[in-house]
């Protein structure tokens, strides 16, 4: 049985419009997941396991003005 080229170019994109379906609905559900994460109470962030510098004068005077 012979098939038109027609029907399979649009087999093909109609399995390319699902492939590509599929793969927004597993980003949006990963983004939705993340942000779940995100809103968790006690969560710590990424800025907040990085370590700070060691620049930080030990006087607490510092920033004071000279009188």
């Amino acid at each position: 049985m012979m098939t038109h080229p027609d029907l399979m170019l649009t087999l093909a994109g109609d399995r390319h419009r699902d492939l590509v379906d599929e793969a927004d609905r597993w980003r949006l559900l990963a983004r939705a997941r993340d942000a779940r994460r995100a809103r968790r109470p006690g969560r710590v962030t990424t800025a907040q396991r990085r370590p700070t510098g060691n620049l930080a004068s030990c006087e607490p005077s510092a920033a004071v003005p000279a009188r």
